[in-house]
């Protein structure tokens, strides 16, 4: 079941990294073009905001419960979470950049439901989505990231 888990936590990566990149698409067109905010524009960010929750429903769990998680993962005798690379990377650093990406995802998401011209809720929801992007860009283990925190892009297939 775990394995499992952390593929689907793999795969929702994707579909976030896509639905993201659609909203930020859209509200720089939005932006730019001086358009009215749609109801197409809200179901994108509301989309993006889902798959990002539950992306970090399943991050939590395996943080918490997963193969390293913080509660099941039993340090050998005097070794450091923060000095040990692979720990730090998992037990802290990935999980509060994607609590930030998450945040401003559902920020970003908020400004639809704002009473503001619609020039001003694109740009605002553009630079919560970007900063969203970079964090989720800098905080997935890619396979670049070395073999202690790099993971392949496709794990299990």
């Amino acid at each position: 079941m775990e394995t499992g888990l952390l593929h689907l936590h793999n795969l929702l990566r994707w579909v976030v990294l896509i639905l993201l990149l659609v909203s930020i698409y859209k509200s720089y067109a939005g932006g730019a073009g001086n358009k009215q905010f749609t109801a197409s524009d809200k179901k994108i960010w509301l989309f993006t905001m889902i798959a990002s929750h539950i992306t970090l429903l399943l991050g939590l769990y395996q943080w918490l419960l997963g193969r390293y998680g913080v509660l099941s993962y039993i340090k050998p005798e005097g070794s450091s979470t923060m000095k040990d690379p692979f720990l730090r990377f998992f037990q802290v650093e990935h999980p509060i950049s994607m609590l930030l990406a998450i945040l401003f995802i559902t920020l970003g998401y908020g400004m639809s439901k704002k009473q503001v011209e619609d020039g001003v809720k694109f740009k605002k929801a553009l630079r919560y989505f970007v900063l969203a992007l970079i964090l989720i860009l800098a905080a997935v283990p890619w396979p670049f990231r070395g073999d202690i925190i790099g993971r392949p892009l496709f794990p299990g297939m």
